[in-house]
């Protein structure tokens, strides 16, 4: 299946937020890893990271879980961090990934050192939790087990799937 081509899409309060294309690099029982561009236009600065033209981003999706795992690494392959989407399990029908963003994010840094719990606020004022209780939950669940693996490392839920000149963040003893 390596090297197949999928389209991206993440959508975001019913609507499509953005679409993207992709090269699938792995397909294994519930997970999808596709490698993409950085697909927005121009710079993101976050404060905490920058997104920027040439950044490349190894995606995990999974069918079965509340979470999607982006590494992010710069044009000459130096490895950002890990951004990850809370979101409800991802689709596909074979060429295209459909994404549902729930708002709540969680960045984890090259070395670990760094992992941070964003768009809190954005996911209060969403009104998931009114609309939809059981996602809510299982949106904060999801949050709250990727924070832990975030501080104990990536590694463990990714796997080899992915190219990583080195384990980052495997232990924080």
């Amino acid at each position: 299946m390596s090297g197949r081509s999928v389209e991206v899409v993440l959508v975001k309060a019913g609507r499509t937020k953005i679409r993207y294309p992709a090269e699938v690099v792995a397909e294994e029982g519930a997970r999808l890893t596709v490698r993409a561009p950085w697909a927005a236009e121009g710079v993101r600065d976050f404060g905490f990271v920058r997104f920027e033209p040439g950044d490349v981003f190894v995606e995990h999706y999974w069918r079965d879980r509340w979470y999607a795992v982006k590494e992010v690494r710069s044009s000459d392959g130096t490895l950002k961090g890990w951004y990850c989407d809370i979101t409800r399990p991802a689709s596909t029908d074979g060429s295209e990934v459909v994404v549902e963003d729930l708002d709540l994010d969680l960045w984890v840094s090259a070395d670990g050192s760094e992992v941070l719990r964003l768009d809190e606020d954005e996911f209060a004022a969403s009104g998931l939790a009114a609309a939809d209780p059981e996602a809510a939950a299982r949106a904060v669940t999801a949050l709250d087990e990727l924070e832990h693996l975030g501080r104990e490392g990536l590694v463990r839920l990714l796997g080899s799937t992915g190219p990583r000149p080195h384990d980052v963040g495997v232990s924080r003893g």
